[in-house]
């Protein structure tokens, strides 16, 4: 989301949950759109749509929680707003939407009106089940370059008592304007470095993470695609502009384990690596001295061609409203001791999405939990995610990945 013809991708940083007093994120959106440089009467807007969406939570939702996180890209930064809960669900969220449609209780403006005053709105409820709503906030005037959905988005939620997380995640473009003759190079020495905005100067803020200690179980999950997984032993970055994206989960949980996760986001943006392979190679030296940390890294082409490579226990799948195949990672702990690294090439679904989150989260969800969701934006889909399998025992983390096309 930087220019014309980019692929629309955002980094974000969670900031902070509020559980216990959703109520509290008010005065904590105030502060946040200040900080950032929202602007009076866009921080005046977040804080109305904040305190409304708060409001109905904690008057009618079981188990709701509000999450307030900064979102950017090069050249602007705006708030993104999450809230869940765990019920009791809406029958009939049109009608919800419509003017004049306000839960007892609350400021009275309603979801329609926050819908209006919010860049992006959604909202998915399921009676029984509960609700997601995400709402983004982006400075006036609405700067041309965080048009369109982006692609990519995750969600970190630290073990409780915990501030800081000890999972990550992150993504960014590549592209390959090399003939295909130049391109079998790319599996060799490192590409020299990008030279990538410093986010945190950008925004005022300090870098979010944070993971004490359970030991790193390393996955041996066999594939169970239902299209058999591909091996490729000199995987190359293919044509045009593709983007990499990254889930890591640092040893235990705590401030130790949010170094580790740290270390290898820093790793990840700047070591300009084409391929699966190389960030974690990149990754794996950075992260040595830390705690260390499961990763997966995925690379997704313009025309859904999928290089994956993982080391340790990472679920990584491919889902669509009927099918989940599961993605094959290798045991080892990046930063520590890793076997001989393999790149798996798969195609994801012209429908489909690429799912990658930690053992915070079961793995024993299927495909149809997540059918009704698949054109949700990706932050919506992940928090889904998160609170369907979710655990408290553990950081907890959820990144969705779909195609450009």
């Amino acid at each position: 989301m930087t220019a014309a013809g980019a692929l629309p991708l955002v980094d974000s940083e969670d900031v902070a949950w509020f559980r216990d007093r959703p109520d509290g994120a008010r005065g904590a959106a105030a502060a946040l759109g200040r900080r950032i440089g929202l602007g009076e009467q866009r921080t005046a807007e977040l804080v109305l749509a904040v305190a409304e969406l708060a409001a109905n939570v904690t008057k009618h939702a079981v188990d709701g929680s509000v999450l307030l996180r900064v979102v950017r890209n090069e050249a602007v930064a705006g708030v993104e707003l999450i809230v869940v809960d765990s019920g009791p669900g809406m029958a009939d969220v049109p009608g919800a939407l419509r003017d004049g449609v306000s839960t007892a209780g609350t400021l009275g403006i309603g979801l329609g009106a926050v819908g209006r005053l919010a860049d992006t709105f959604d909202i998915h409820s399921q009676p029984g089940l509960g609700t997601v709503q995400l709402a983004r906030f982006w400075p006036r005037p609405l700067p041309p370059s965080v048009t369109g959905e982006p692609l990519v988005a995750g969600i970190t939620r630290p073990i409780g008592g915990e501030q800081v997380c000890g999972d990550a995640w992150a993504a960014r473009t590549d592209t390959n304007t090399a003939p295909s003759s130049a391109r079998a190079a790319d599996n060799g020495a490192d590409p020299a470095p990008d030279v990538r905005p410093n986010w945190s100067a950008l925004t005022r803020t300090q870098p979010f993470g944070g993971k004490a200690a359970s030991p790193q179980r390393p996955s041996t999950r066999p594939s169970i695609t239902g299209r058999s997984s591909i091996p490729v032993r000199a995987a190359v970055a293919g044509p045009g502009q593709g983007y990499l994206v990254m889930s890591c989960d640092g040893l235990g949980h705590g401030p130790m384990a949010s170094v580790a996760a740290q270390a290898a986001v820093h790793a990840f943006r700047t070591g300009g690596a084409r391929t699966p392979e190389q960030a974690i190679e990149q990754m794996h030296r950075a992260l040595r001295g830390t705690r260390g940390a499961a990763v997966a890294v995925a690379r997704i082409e313009p025309d859904g061609r999928l290089l994956f490579c993982g080391v340790g226990n990472i679920t990584a799948a491919l889902a669509t409203t009927g099918t989940r195949s599961t993605l094959l990672s290798h045991p080892g702990i990046v930063g520590h001791q890793m076997h001989q690294l393999r790149t798996y090439e798969h195609h994801l679904p012209t429908h489909g999405i690429l799912v990658m989150h930690s053992d915070g989260l079961s793995e024993r969800w299927r495909a149809t939990d997540l059918a009704g969701l698949l054109h949700r934006p990706p932050a919506l889909i992940a928090t889904a995610l998160l609170r369907l399998a979710g655990t408290r025992r553990d950081d907890a983390s959820a990144v969705i990945a779909r195609a450009a096309r």
